[in-house]
């Protein structure tokens, strides 16, 4: 690899990040004016319809296993095996997030839902191993 490409799916990662807040603001903005929130309700975090907590889990879920992700990330950038394969296992597991947020903010269907998490959980598993061959024979 010649520089920064492990950062890029990082970087991707980040705008999946802030366009869910944009959409949570968006969300929540209609909900008042349509008098189904109240702005004290969304000071005490009380009360949210569907449609906003639907968006307030989805980024809740962007902390969670993505946080391993960087880590990750970083650590193949440090030690240097941030190669292709690695590249690749990068970008595949921020489409499957991207896939993810997009089921869980709409339909938030379970059934498709569900199968991208567990796609996602493989291909970062995929990366720790990936990882942790390169360190075992460098």
């Amino acid at each position: 690899m010649t520089g920064f490409e492990m950062f890029w799916p990082i970087l991707a990662h980040v705008l999946l990040v802030y366009c869910l807040y944009g959409l949570f603001r968006l969300r929540r903005r209609r909900m008042i004016r349509e008098g189904r929130m109240t702005e004290e309700a969304i000071r005490w975090g009380a009360g949210d319809p569907p449609e906003s907590l639907s968006v307030k889990n989805c980024i809740a879920n962007q902390f969670e296993l993505p946080v391993l992700f960087y880590l990750c990330c970083i650590l193949l950038y440090i030690t240097e095996a941030d190669s292709l394969p690695a590249v690749v296992l990068a970008w595949a597991f921020v489409a499957s997030r991207y896939a993810h947020a997009v089921v869980h903010v709409t339909g938030n269907r379970l059934s498709l839902r569900f199968p991208l998490f567990i796609t996602g959980f493989v291909l970062l598993g995929a990366m720790w191993i990936w990882l942790a061959v390169w360190m075992a024979t460098s």
